[in-house]
């Protein structure tokens, strides 16, 4: 089986300008985190210790989670009611005004440059309550229904590279100056906006008598009574409130390690690099027994990497434990989308993922926050030996409290109860 998918798929127009779309949007948003975080440190320590400059970068997670945590639901009916392409083409629109802003808190005292930037992570929180919701929802109409997993494959695979190149290449072009990132957003968003805005998608068909809130409910409903579901979602919850490093990273780049911007762009992406080559390696030969006991290794392992990233000094070390973190969670993830896919009636389906992405991936951010609440009380190597430790501790208790997780054998095996 080939590593990489077939490229025949890019001879659906739509689809290759959506792609190239996502592409444009998942490197510039890659770009703006590292400097985003670098430039709210730097900020900070002109007044602030070290704890205290990490609170504010716990913050910044907390202001781009809240809109999403509220606003989601609305985006997923925001989708499902409007035109996706038009969504798409506003969000990126906003998205290049929000860099704009950025550029101009370059220019800005220290006080008024944090409260725009603040403002502008707000905003930002915003367009990712309703982008993906229409980005998900657009693409498998772009082509065949034979074809979608290829399309899905380079989805997969082409996040992956950019989230290895973004950081890095930001951290390079931050060394002369944060504005000159955020212009460079500036630039590949407009192009984001270019490609899905002149793609000739199909025409939106309404979904009619949509009960978003009911359905949310009945999505939850579903979730808390399928004991294997339930336990692969809360397992990857807790990991993701307590075991994510990603918001101290500049901590550890500028006050730990000693290693700048540069080094930053590098930590940024080697959680994706080793996601990356996990990805691979899955596309190769897919995980087809003991996903339960996979699962729960997976997520020990990224504790154990966590654990190493925390104590280490060297910044090559540092990458490779963030590396394993990131082939680790790769597994979590697959296995958990893989049950979630599978072992979820398909009248259930969206509902369960809608689900999962509020509880996983909105709380990305609020996991951020938590990261530097941990640090501001506890120190940046604290907060991350505390994360590591809950990971390892949360593998070893699952099995206790969910014991169909680790019963699991085959994914198909499982049942999907109507």
């Amino acid at each position: 089986m080939s590593l990489v998918p077939s490229l025949g798929i890019f001879k659906y127009q739509a689809y290759k300008q959506y792609w190239f779309m996502r592409q444009f949007n998942s490197a510039g948003r890659q770009m703006q985190a590292v400097a985003l975080g670098w430039q709210v440190y730097d900020l900070a320590r002109l007044n602030h210790g070290i704890e205290e400059s990490a609170l504010l970068l716990g913050f910044i997670g907390l202001a781009q989670f809240l809109p999403v945590l509220l606003l989601s639901l609305i985006g997923g009916q925001a989708a499902d009611r409007f035109n996706r392409k038009v969504i798409l083409v506003i969000t990126n629109l906003v998205r290049i005004l929000l860099a704009i802003a950025l550029i101009a808190s370059v220019y800005l005292p220290t006080q008024a440059a944090l409260t725009l930037i603040f403002t502008t992570a707000v905003f930002i929180g915003v367009t990712n309550a309703f982008s993906p919701a229409a980005s998900s929802s657009l693409f498998p109409r772009l082509v065949p229904r034979s074809e979608l997993q290829d399309a899905i494959a380079w989805n997969s695979l082409g996040y992956q590279i950019s989230a290895i190149s973004g950081p890095a290449i930001g951290g390079i072009i931050y060394i002369a100056g944060p504005q000159y990132v955020y212009s460079t957003v500036c630039v590949l968003t407009m192009l984001a906006a270019i490609a899905i805005g002149t793609a000739s998608t199909p025409k939106h068909e309404t979904v009619k008598n949509v009960r978003g809130f009911e359905m949310i409910i009945e999505g939850l409903s579903y979730v808390k009574n399928n004991k294997i579901v339930l336990g692969a979602i809360s397992l990857d919850l807790v990991v993701v409130l307590f075991g994510g490093v990603t918001a101290l990273l500049p901590v550890f780049a500028r006050d730990i390690l000693h290693v700048g911007a540069e080094g930053l762009g590098l930590l940024r992406a080697a959680p994706a690099l080793g996601a990356a080559i996990v990805a691979y390696i899955l596309a190769s030969k897919p995980l087809t027994r003991h996903i339960g006991r996979s699962l729960l290794i997976s997520i020990a392992i990224y504790g154990v990497g966590t654990l190493v990233f925390a104590f280490s000094n060297l910044l090559m070390l540092s990458a490779f434990a963030l590396a394993v973190t990131g082939a680790a969670d790769m597994i979590s993830v697959y296995i958990r989308q893989s049950i979630i896919q599978l072992a979820t009636p398909e009248n259930m389906r969206g509902r369960v993922t809608s689900v999962d992405f509020i509880f996983i991936g909105a709380s990305n951010e609020l996991g951020e926050f938590e990261s530097g609440v941990a640090a501001r009380y506890l120190g940046p190597v604290g907060a991350v030996i505390l994360g590591g430790s809950v990971a390892i501790i949360a593998a070893l208790t699952w099995p206790k409290l969910f014991p169909a997780i680790s019963k699991t054998d085959r994914i198909l095996e499982m049942p999907a109860k109507e």
